[in-house]
Protein backbone atom coordinates (compact mmCIF):
# COMPACT_ATOMS: atom_id res chain seq x y z
CA UNK A 1 0.00 0.00 0.00
CA UNK A 2 0.97 3.74 -0.74
CA UNK A 3 -0.17 7.17 0.34
CA UNK A 4 0.36 9.23 -2.80
CA UNK A 5 3.29 10.72 -1.26
CA UNK A 6 6.03 11.04 -4.10
CA UNK A 7 9.62 10.00 -2.22
CA UNK A 8 11.54 11.70 -5.22
CA UNK A 9 11.82 12.03 -8.89
CA UNK A 10 13.83 9.49 -10.43
CA UNK A 11 14.51 8.48 -14.09
CA UNK A 12 14.50 5.38 -16.53
CA UNK A 13 17.67 3.72 -17.45
CA UNK A 14 16.41 1.18 -19.94
CA UNK A 15 13.31 -0.35 -21.19
CA UNK A 16 13.70 -3.59 -22.29
CA UNK A 17 10.90 -4.66 -24.37
CA UNK A 18 9.52 -8.41 -24.88
CA UNK A 19 6.65 -9.46 -26.44
CA UNK A 20 4.12 -7.89 -24.30
CA UNK A 21 6.07 -7.03 -21.14
CA UNK A 22 8.93 -4.69 -20.75
CA UNK A 23 12.10 -5.03 -17.93
CA UNK A 24 12.84 -1.48 -16.81
CA UNK A 25 15.53 -0.36 -14.95
CA UNK A 26 14.58 2.82 -12.92
CA UNK A 27 17.35 4.68 -10.95
CA UNK A 28 17.16 7.23 -7.60
CA UNK A 29 18.70 8.08 -4.46
CA UNK A 30 16.09 8.50 -1.77
CA UNK A 31 14.44 4.98 -2.02
CA UNK A 32 17.49 3.03 -2.10
CA UNK A 33 17.97 4.12 1.98
CA UNK A 34 16.15 0.25 2.76
CA UNK A 35 14.75 -1.17 -0.75
CA UNK A 36 15.07 -4.84 -0.88
CA UNK A 37 14.71 -6.97 -3.67
CA UNK A 38 11.25 -7.88 -3.52
CA UNK A 39 10.12 -4.57 -2.19
CA UNK A 40 7.29 -2.88 -3.71
CA UNK A 41 7.72 0.66 -5.33
CA UNK A 42 5.47 3.00 -6.98
CA UNK A 43 6.78 4.41 -10.42
CA UNK A 44 4.20 6.70 -11.62
CA UNK A 45 1.62 5.23 -9.22
CA UNK A 46 2.12 1.77 -11.28
CA UNK A 47 3.04 -1.15 -8.48
CA UNK A 48 6.24 -2.78 -9.46
CA UNK A 49 8.80 -5.45 -7.26
CA UNK A 50 12.19 -4.32 -7.10
CA UNK A 51 13.88 -7.70 -8.69
CA UNK A 52 17.28 -6.21 -8.59
CA UNK A 53 19.46 -3.66 -7.20
CA UNK A 54 22.49 -2.21 -7.59
CA UNK A 55 24.32 1.38 -8.07
CA UNK A 56 21.08 3.55 -7.02
CA UNK A 57 19.39 1.77 -9.68
CA UNK A 58 16.23 -1.35 -9.80
CA UNK A 59 15.20 -3.23 -12.18
CA UNK A 60 11.25 -4.32 -12.31
CA UNK A 61 9.55 -6.70 -14.81
CA UNK A 62 5.64 -5.06 -16.19
CA UNK A 63 3.19 -7.30 -17.32
CA UNK A 64 0.98 -6.84 -20.35
CA UNK A 65 -1.94 -6.16 -17.97
CA UNK A 66 -0.06 -3.15 -16.42
CA UNK A 67 1.36 -2.11 -19.82
CA UNK A 68 -2.52 -2.00 -20.94
CA UNK A 69 -3.39 0.48 -18.53
CA UNK A 70 -1.03 2.52 -18.19
CA UNK A 71 1.44 5.01 -20.27
CA UNK A 72 3.91 2.82 -20.09
CA UNK A 73 4.10 1.83 -23.74
CA UNK A 74 5.65 5.56 -23.46
CA UNK A 75 8.20 5.52 -21.73
CA UNK A 76 11.59 6.74 -22.68
CA UNK A 77 15.45 6.20 -21.66
CA UNK A 78 16.11 9.18 -19.52
CA UNK A 79 12.29 10.13 -18.41
CA UNK A 80 11.46 11.34 -14.99
CA UNK A 81 9.55 9.15 -12.99
CA UNK A 82 7.70 9.36 -9.75
CA UNK A 83 8.91 7.13 -6.95
CA UNK A 84 7.48 6.31 -3.49
CA UNK A 85 8.34 2.73 -1.90
CA UNK A 86 5.37 1.16 0.28
CA UNK A 87 4.10 2.68 2.68
CA UNK A 88 6.05 1.71 6.22
CA UNK A 89 3.54 0.60 9.44
CA UNK A 90 5.08 2.83 11.72
CA UNK A 91 5.20 5.67 8.81
CA UNK A 92 2.83 8.75 8.60
CA UNK A 93 -0.37 8.61 6.21
CA UNK A 94 0.07 11.94 4.59
CA UNK A 95 -1.74 10.96 1.38
CA UNK A 96 -5.04 8.88 1.01
CA UNK A 97 -4.93 5.03 0.38
CA UNK A 98 -3.36 4.03 -2.93
CA UNK A 99 -2.78 0.83 -4.18
CA UNK A 100 -0.84 1.37 -6.90
CA UNK A 101 -3.21 -0.38 -9.52
CA UNK A 102 -3.94 2.02 -12.08
CA UNK A 103 -7.72 2.00 -13.12
CA UNK A 104 -6.53 3.68 -16.79
CA UNK A 105 -4.94 6.49 -17.97
CA UNK A 106 -6.44 10.25 -18.83
CA UNK A 107 -5.08 13.66 -20.48
CA UNK A 108 -4.26 16.29 -19.47
CA UNK A 109 -6.62 19.24 -21.51
CA UNK A 110 -6.08 22.51 -19.95
CA UNK A 111 -3.66 24.39 -17.19
CA UNK A 112 -4.77 27.44 -15.65
CA UNK A 113 -2.53 29.83 -13.29
CA UNK A 114 -4.42 30.61 -10.57
CA UNK A 115 -2.73 32.89 -7.83
CA UNK A 116 0.02 30.51 -6.85
CA UNK A 117 -1.19 27.57 -8.13
CA UNK A 118 -1.36 25.79 -11.32
CA UNK A 119 -5.13 24.53 -12.13
CA UNK A 120 -4.97 21.01 -14.07
CA UNK A 121 -7.77 19.80 -15.95
CA UNK A 122 -7.60 16.08 -17.07
CA UNK A 123 -10.16 14.31 -19.40
CA UNK A 124 -10.57 10.32 -18.84
CA UNK A 125 -13.42 8.03 -19.93
CA UNK A 126 -16.50 7.10 -18.01
CA UNK A 127 -14.66 4.24 -16.58
CA UNK A 128 -12.78 6.62 -14.33
CA UNK A 129 -15.52 9.05 -14.46
CA UNK A 130 -17.80 6.99 -12.19
CA UNK A 131 -15.74 6.91 -9.39
CA UNK A 132 -14.37 10.68 -9.41
CA UNK A 133 -16.37 13.14 -6.60
CA UNK A 134 -16.32 16.32 -5.75
CA UNK A 135 -13.94 16.80 -2.82
CA UNK A 136 -12.44 13.00 -2.95
CA UNK A 137 -8.99 11.79 -4.06
CA UNK A 138 -7.57 10.63 -6.79
CA UNK A 139 -4.22 9.61 -7.67
CA UNK A 140 -2.56 11.41 -10.86
CA UNK A 141 0.97 9.54 -11.90
CA UNK A 142 0.95 8.36 -8.12
CA UNK A 143 0.62 11.66 -6.82
CA UNK A 144 -2.47 12.02 -3.98
CA UNK A 145 -4.45 14.87 -4.71
CA UNK A 146 -8.10 16.28 -4.28
CA UNK A 147 -10.41 16.83 -6.95
CA UNK A 148 -11.86 20.40 -7.06
CA UNK A 149 -14.72 20.35 -9.81
CA UNK A 150 -15.64 17.82 -12.29
CA UNK A 151 -18.02 17.59 -15.16
CA UNK A 152 -19.05 14.45 -16.98
CA UNK A 153 -15.90 13.75 -19.13
CA UNK A 154 -13.01 15.95 -17.03
CA UNK A 155 -12.02 16.52 -13.75
CA UNK A 156 -9.59 19.57 -11.88
CA UNK A 157 -7.32 19.39 -9.58
CA UNK A 158 -4.83 22.46 -7.86
CA UNK A 159 -1.14 21.90 -8.33
CA UNK A 160 0.86 23.72 -5.13
CA UNK A 161 4.48 25.10 -6.39
CA UNK A 162 5.87 22.46 -3.77
CA UNK A 163 3.79 19.41 -6.01
CA UNK A 164 5.09 20.71 -9.70
CA UNK A 165 8.65 20.90 -8.13
CA UNK A 166 9.07 17.90 -6.42
CA UNK A 167 7.09 15.83 -8.91
CA UNK A 168 6.79 14.90 -12.90
CA UNK A 169 3.91 16.97 -12.82
CA UNK A 170 6.38 20.02 -13.39
CA UNK A 171 7.50 18.66 -16.91
CA UNK A 172 3.85 18.17 -18.03
CA UNK A 173 2.07 19.80 -20.75
CA UNK A 174 -1.25 20.11 -22.50
CA UNK A 175 -1.75 16.52 -23.92
CA UNK A 176 0.37 15.22 -21.46
CA UNK A 177 -1.02 11.51 -20.52
CA UNK A 178 -1.24 10.35 -16.75
CA UNK A 179 -1.96 7.24 -14.83
CA UNK A 180 -5.60 7.65 -12.86
CA UNK A 181 -5.90 5.55 -9.60
CA UNK A 182 -9.66 6.34 -8.26
CA UNK A 183 -10.34 5.99 -4.03
CA UNK A 184 -10.02 2.44 -3.84
CA UNK A 185 -12.49 2.81 -1.01
CA UNK A 186 -15.42 4.40 -2.98
CA UNK A 187 -14.70 1.11 -5.72
CA UNK A 188 -15.51 -1.17 -3.00
CA UNK A 189 -18.58 0.81 -2.20
CA UNK A 190 -20.17 0.65 -5.49
CA UNK A 191 -18.96 -2.96 -6.15
CA UNK A 192 -21.07 -3.71 -3.31
CA UNK A 193 -23.58 -1.46 -3.58
CA UNK A 194 -24.81 -2.50 -7.56
CA UNK A 195 -24.43 -6.07 -6.55
CA UNK A 196 -27.47 -7.68 -8.14
CA UNK A 197 -29.46 -9.36 -6.11
CA UNK A 198 -29.48 -13.84 -6.52
CA UNK A 199 -33.13 -15.34 -7.71
CA UNK A 200 -32.32 -17.76 -4.49
CA UNK A 201 -31.62 -14.85 -1.88
CA UNK A 202 -33.51 -15.81 1.25
CA UNK A 203 -34.44 -13.19 3.50
CA UNK A 204 -31.64 -13.85 5.57
CA UNK A 205 -29.45 -13.13 2.73
CA UNK A 206 -30.57 -10.11 1.19
CA UNK A 207 -28.11 -7.67 -0.58
CA UNK A 208 -26.45 -4.96 0.55
CA UNK A 209 -28.42 -2.27 -1.25
CA UNK A 210 -31.63 -4.23 -0.45
CA UNK A 211 -30.78 -3.37 3.40
CA UNK A 212 -29.51 -0.17 3.12
CA UNK A 213 -32.76 0.46 1.46
CA UNK A 214 -35.19 -0.82 3.84
CA UNK A 215 -33.52 1.04 6.94
CA UNK A 216 -33.81 3.73 5.58
CA UNK A 217 -30.29 4.73 4.04
CA UNK A 218 -31.32 5.24 0.20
Amino acid sequence: MFTGIVEEVGKIVNVKKGAQSLLLTIGGNTIFDDLKIGDSVAVNGVCLTATTIGNHQFTADVMPESISMTTFTNLKVNQPVNLERAMAANGRFGGHIVAGHVDGTGRIVNMKRTDNAIVFTISAPKSIMDYVIYKGSITIDGISLTIMERTESTFSVSIIPHTLSETVLGHASIGTEVNLETDITGRYIRHFMTLDEPTHTSKSQKSMKSLLVENGFM
